[in-house]
């Protein structure tokens, strides 16, 4: 089949959509996107009030796959990508009622009082342990087994609370963290493997991914103000409600409100919860793997002063091991890591509740919340009142996808799956990583899988 033959349907307009339709674009084949409510970028939204800019989605990046890059090229002037401040190379981490800066080198890794000095000497034998043989390990274990009990609570915890805001006893590192995995699979050893990557030549592709954090001047939703643009209204349906999809002769067919068209491919970014409801005609049973998919509920605060006079935020945050009992994730120090983000003076700071082991705390009445944000506060940003000039909440029921050991049974059922009805694909975060790099990246694999069809 010629592309130009190929018909496209993209079901979902958030990030993992908008790339694929994007890099189709750029071959030649014909997509519509169908987007159930009447914002682009699904949960990306970047807001201006009161001289500040805060987004009540993502709030950042991290370039850690060449795509990213290659798509800001390819966009050129239509949106411009900002890198962090320096500031964000320092990671805080609270411990015994103060912040500590995450270690970054051997000196400062023997002085913190992060990690206890048998741990500390316990390291030392760390490249010499044998690779794990169970790939269902927890990442819990997985650290216990590698560095120790410390480096779990004060360096492993609170890692995962910032980026999967899951719980370490769940979290499976082959399919959550297959970097961190491979390193022991391949190479035996994390500090031995991470040395030798570094050692290894890249080509000038794999130059692209520096991981480095990243936004876009004005806010991410310029990214999809900019996406949208390229693509073109004429390819985007919103307000796209109880879509019906199902196989037809040399394709699918979508029904819904005023639409019924046919279709040689499609595309499935939604969550795993609406799956079911889509493409009732691949079954329950065949289906449970992937609909039995955990997401951690989150509740992201956006909170702006005019006049900062707290601790210093010379750092990209600090996050909070569960540990340690308190009732907020962690906080990004946003003003510090991208410009214009608060008035000159000021600050802007994000703060994440709830989780997977604090769930309940997403689920707060907005005056319980306010309250809590203020005691917490008040207590780890050294601040005497708490009387900002900006206080936004945004919660999220579905906010990330957990990788645990039941993530085989699932990238198996999507497997089986797109074998038996060719043409279909599904992806979004349930497969193939949350960050938006993931996302990213799965635009570009998706399209090149559809090329090759």
């Amino acid at each position: 089949m010629e592309q130009k033959q190929k018909k496209v349907a993209i079901i979902g307009g958030g990030i993992t959509g908008l790339v694929t339709a994007f890099n189709l674009k750029k071959e030649q084949i014909p997509f519509t996107i169908f987007e159930s409510s009447n914002h682009m970028g699904g949960v990306i939204a970047s807001h201006r009030e009161n001289g500040f800019l805060y987004e009540t989605g993502p709030n950042s990046g991290t370039i850690s796959q060449p795509e990213v890059m290659d798509l800001f090229a390819d966009l050129k002037d239509e949106c411009k990508l900002e890198i962090a401040n320096d500031a964000s190379g320092k990671r805080l981490i609270w411990k015994g009622g103060r912040w500590h800066a995450m270690p970054s080198g051997i000196g400062s890794g023997i002085s913190t009082p992060l990690f206890s000095l048998k741990d500390k000497l316990r390291i030392l034998g760390e490249p010499f342990r044998k690779p794990g043989t169970n790939p269902n390990e927890s990442l819990a274990d997985l650290v216990k087994r590698r560095m120790g009990q410390s480096f779990l609570d004060y360096a492993i915890d609170p890692f995962i609370l910032g980026i999967y805001a899951g719980d370490p006893q769940y979290i499976v590192p082959k399919y959550a963290l297959p970097k961190l995995y491979n390193l022991e699979q391949n190479y035996g050893s994390f500090i031995g493997g991470a040395i030798k990557k570094r050692k290894e030549p890249k080509d000038e592709n794999q130059k692209k991914a520096t991981g480095k954090i990243f936004s876009v001047e004005g806010g991410l939703e310029e990214l999809v103000k900019a996406l949208v643009r390229k693509l073109g209204k004429e390819n985007i349906k919103t307000e796209c409600k109880d879509l019906s999809i199902k196989p037809a002769e040399n394709g699918f067919q979508i029904k819904g409100q005023n639409i019924d068209e046919t279709f040689t491919h499609i595309v499935s970014t939604v969550n795993s919860a609406e799956v079911e409801k889509l493409f009732s005609f691949i079954g329950k049973e065949t289906l449970a793997p992937i609909t039995r998919l955990k997401y951690a509920r989150v509740t992201e605060v956006a909170v702006g002063f005019k006049k900062w006079n707290g601790i210093s935020l010379d750092a990209f945050g600090g996050l909070i091991p569960f540990k340690e009992n308190r009732n907020l994730l962690g906080a990004l120090f946003m003003s510090t890591l991208f410009k214009d983000r608060a008035p000159e003076g000021g600050a802007l700071i994000t703060t994440f509740v709830g989780g997977m082991r604090k769930a309940e705390l997403a689920d707060l009445r907005d005056d319980e919340l306010e309250n809590l944000i203020a005691d917490e506060m008040k207590i780890i940003m050294g601040m005497k009142d708490f009387k900002p000039d900006l206080l936004k909440t945004k919660s999220h029921s579905r906010a990330i996808a957990q990788y645990g050991a039941d993530s085989g049974e699932r990238i198996q059922a999507i497997e089986t799956i797109e074998k038996k009805y060719p043409g279909l694909f599904l992806a979004g975060s349930m497969i193939g990583g949350i960050g938006m790099a993931d996302r990213i990246k799965q635009g570009r694999t998706v399209t090149d899988r559809i090329i090759q069809s």
